[in-house]
């Protein structure tokens, strides 16, 4: 069964011809653009006037981080979209191409990058001489950085073969790897804090990474009521993992800002200043899913609300490209 519209509104003799896939590829092309600006120039305007100095290199990893969050995203995501769409009663058989390969083979060089950096002392290295290779095997960061890129490469084999849920296990390692990463032994209560960012990573690559799937096998299937139960099943997840990511997100700030200094460290540290950004833009994200909600639940034509959920998925690119240079700046000091 398919839904239909009334096409009274659009009778008649057209004013001109439009293309509004023009003005969609520009805004996509100048929101990439601003995604990948953000890491490169970020560190320095963020650290201005703080007094914190800028290690050599953040900008590069800063960069290679945006590029690993994206590349995790992707497939997690899909995996999570997929089982959504089979699981939908009235479901046609037809889904998307899988980007999870591209993804996988992309988040493997950007990992590769991040360990050579790891393998020079945490240096941006100036040629291939300045990697100590087998140093990785003797450090926590360096293991842990092998994992992710191991973890990325099996999720890549396992995506190009016909059992793609099997690369599910390696990109869990990443998340793993990843959230210990985040929180080295040095700091106050580690796990609890890796235990945080397990959470966050898991439910933020859910939700970057579903949405666009989801969007992508509506416009496969059409108009029909599996596509309408598809973004209702959808919505109703993502509130869930929204509260998720603000949770663990709040208890993972406080955690670095104790909360007499919050406000402080808001805007006298470079660490602060990029997650206000962070907050601001998950406001704009929250918006967002909120309006798209109010039009499934309330619209003659649910499916319009797909309109604003791809707004969100600009949007969330965008966080992605400013946490991405959230962990490549200093962490403020617990006074």
């Amino acid at each position: 069964m398919t839904l239909t519209k009334s096409r009274s509104r659009t009778t008649g003799a057209h004013s001109g011809p439009r293309r509004p896939g023009a003005g969609r590829a520009a805004a996509v092309l100048v929101l990439v653009t601003l995604g990948a600006l953000i890491p490169l120039l970020g560190p320095s305007p963020a650290l201005h006037g703080t007094g914190e100095a800028d290690a050599p290199g953040t900008g590069g990893i800063a960069l290679l981080r945006t590029v690993l969050f994206a590349a995790l995203a992707v497939p997690v995501g899909e995996l999570f979209a997929v089982r959504l769409a089979r699981a939908t009663p009235g479901a046609p058989p037809a889904l998307p191409r899988s980007w999870s390969t591209v993804a996988n083979s992309v988040g493997f060089v950007a990992a590769l990058g991040l360990a050579s950096v790891v393998a020079t002392g945490n240096l941006v290295p100036s040629g291939p001489a300045d990697i100590d290779v087998g140093g990785l095997y003797e450090t926590r960061d360096g293991k842990l950085a092998l994992l992710e890129v191991n973890g990325f490469l099996a999720a890549a084999l396992c995506s190009a073969s016909r059992r793609r849920a099997a690369q599910a296990l390696p990109l869990a390692a990443v998340i793993v790897a990843e959230a210990l990463r985040a929180h080295p032994t040095t700091e106050y209560s580690p796990l609890i804090g890796s235990a945080l960012t397990l959470v966050h990573l898991t439910c933020a690559s859910l939700w970057v990474g579903g949405l666009p799937h989801v969007l992508r096998t509506l416009r496969l299937w059409g108009r029909t009521e599996a596509g309408v139960a598809l973004l209702g099943r959808y919505a109703r997840v993502a509130l869930v993992l929204l509260v998720a990511i603000t949770a663990t997100g709040v208890c993972s700030s406080l955690r670095r800002m104790p909360p007499g200094t919050v406000l402080e460290q808001l805007t006298d540290t470079a660490y602060g200043r990029v997650l206000l950004a962070k907050l601001i833009l998950m406001a704009g994200v929250a918006a967002l899913a909120l309006w798209a909600r109010v039009r499934l639940a309330r619209a003659a034509d649910p499916l319009t609300a797909s309109s604003p959920a791809r707004t969100e998925v600009y949007v969330l690119a965008l966080v992605v490209a400013v946490s991405g240079l959230l962990t490549a700046l200093p962490v403020p000091i617990r006074w």
